[in-house]
């Protein structure tokens, strides 16, 4: 069994998920720019720039996710922890975890792609900009349901 940490003998208490409100042209927005990053993260992978295609691919299921949250939840997660999105998108219904599934395996790759010196492996690329396009599309077909 896993004991919560302690400081100074008291059980350490989760930090709050910060969050802020999203509206219908926000959610159009994001999606917008989900379809952006993903549409660049393919010309990237298309020039065999890996590093700089898994980058953006991970920005653009990010900002899917804050645009299938505000649609489904009407806020985004805001905290500079990207895991606390996963909790949201469990809550966004079928949209949200279908989401949820492709951000999970595309968040680790943005620590190594953005600030690790390893390079990327193009299947890896490959399947960050694979999983990117399938958020992207959720967030698409959400936020044209969106008035």
């Amino acid at each position: 069994m896993v004991q919560p940490s302690t400081s100074c003998g008291a059980p350490s208490v989760p930090k709050p998920m910060r969050t802020r409100a999203v509206s219908s042209a926000q959610v159009r927005s994001y999606a917008g720019k989900a379809q952006e990053y993903a549409d660049a993260a393919a010309s990237e992978l298309e020039a065999k720039r890996y590093i700089a295609a898994t980058s953006l691919a991970v920005h653009a299921a990010i900002n899917a996710a804050d645009a299938v949250c505000g649609a489904r939840l009407g806020k985004r997660a805001a905290g500079a922890d990207h895991d606390q999105v996963l909790a949201l998108l469990r809550q966004a219904g079928p949209d949200g975890s279908a989401v949820e599934k492709e951000l999970r395996r595309l968040l680790p790759l943005k620590t190594k792609a953005e600030y690790e010196p390893d390079d990327i492996a193009a299947r890896v690329a490959t399947k960050a900009v694979e999983r990117a396009k399938r958020c992207v599309a959720v967030a698409r077909a959400v936020a044209a349901s969106v008035k």
